[in-house]
């Protein structure tokens, strides 16, 4: 076949100027996307969130632009063309899933643009995390609901779809209990993040005792917050169990922090000494906050008493090393300058030649 006799059978066919049309539409779709994002990101220089919304919406713009201009294309195309009806639903519902995933990518450039105007790198970072925190757990809230949305709106492009969907609804009884049973969990954690986001009982970086494991707020996702314990385990917890469980976060207001210690020391030991060889240690560690200082008998009982040292670091890391410090400053500090005031343990002598003497020390 020439040239000649294949562009005389394509000016005979009912699809060609269609499909000239439709080509036009992409390559000019694909023109104005490219300058409109041009312009945007030029617009947006220096604005953190709508310059995060450009660039992660870019890729699926890109796709959005095309797919806009055919479906005009479609819909303006003569209704007696063949299969135009398929093309049309084929086109709106692909045309569907990309302002879906537009809309998702905006919500996630939102975030994204929060998150980068609050670093968590400054040293006070309490309001950082508490804006970080609800930014993570409501834009991924929000974006579940656009591709739900997004998803059910193309569903009733489709009939038999929408007979199912009626035919569900009609029939409530045993298959909407088993349903509502089914998605409790899911809807459940939904809740519970929506909370956890709003009144923030936790937020990311926080310093919580769960089940008696300490470590920080790693991630929140929309089902589960993933706590990384001290030795690099990670603790993986239900965001429902949050709201219906009882925990410790020691970074709720502020991440100071109060350390205490105590050391059993014989009656004769002398507090005054102790106590100001537990004001030089703690004056000499860069982990004390000079907010709070004492050293106090708690507690006697019939062999010992109880010495407590309460010191304040910024937080709970500085704390435990402080902790350590003076642990092992003050026993050495005793054994080198009071060791008979370490605890002991004696047995006196029974007066019988024939036993032996008996004398313990419990260090």
């Amino acid at each position: 076949m020439t040239f000649s006799q294949l562009a005389a059978l394509l000016q005979g066919h009912p699809w060609t100027l269609t499909l000239l049309f439709a080509l036009a539409a992409v390559i000019a779709a694909g023109v104005a996307h490219r300058l409109v994002h041009a312009a945007l990101r030029r617009v947006t220089r220096g604005r953190a969130v709508l310059r995060a919304i450009v660039e992660a919406t870019q890729g699926a713009a890109a796709a959005a632009w095309p797919l806009a201009a055919l479906q005009f294309v479609w819909l303006s195309a003569p209704d007696d063309l063949r299969y135009i009806a398929r093309i049309q639903h084929l086109s709106g519902v692909l045309l569907i899933g990309a302002l879906t995933w537009l809309v998702a990518c905006a919500i996630r450039g939102v975030a994204d643009g929060i998150v980068e105007r609050n670093p968590l790198t400054v040293a006070d970072n309490l309001h950082a995390r508490r804006i970080r925190t609800q930014t993570e757990v409501l834009a991924r809230t929000a974006m579940v609901i656009a591709v739900i949305a997004g998803t059910a709106i193309a569903l009733l492009t489709f009939p038999g779809a929408r007979q199912v969907g009626a035919s569900l609804l009609a029939s409530a009884g045993v298959l909407g209990i088993v349903g509502g049973l089914a998605a409790r969990p899911v809807f459940s954690n939904l809740i519970a993040g929506l909370q956890i986001a709003l009144a923030q009982p936790i937020r990311l970086d926080d310093v919580l005792i769960v089940n008696g494991e300490w470590g920080r707020v790693e991630e929140i996702t929309g089902t589960y917050v993933v706590l990384r314990i001290w030795d690099e385990r990670r603790l993986i917890i239900p965001l429902q169990w949050f709201i219906e469980n009882p925990f410790q976060n020691w970074t709720r207001n502020t991440s100071q922090i109060l350390g205490t210690i105590f050391v059993h020391v014989d009656y004769a030991t002398p507090v005054e000494a102790v106590r100001a060889e537990a004001k030089r240690i703690a004056e000499a560690s860069d982990e004390w906050d000079r907010r709070a200082f004492a050293v106090q008998v708690t507690d006697f009982t019939e062999r010992t008493m109880q010495l407590r040292v309460l010191v304040s670091a910024g937080d709970a890391g500085k704390a435990f090393d402080l902790r350590c410090k003076l642990r092992e400053g003050l026993i050495a500090f005793l054994a080198r300058e009071y060791p008979a005031c370490l605890p002991q343990m004696k047995v006196a002598q029974v007066n019988d030649p024939r036993l032996p003497v008996q004398e313990t020390a419990q260090g």
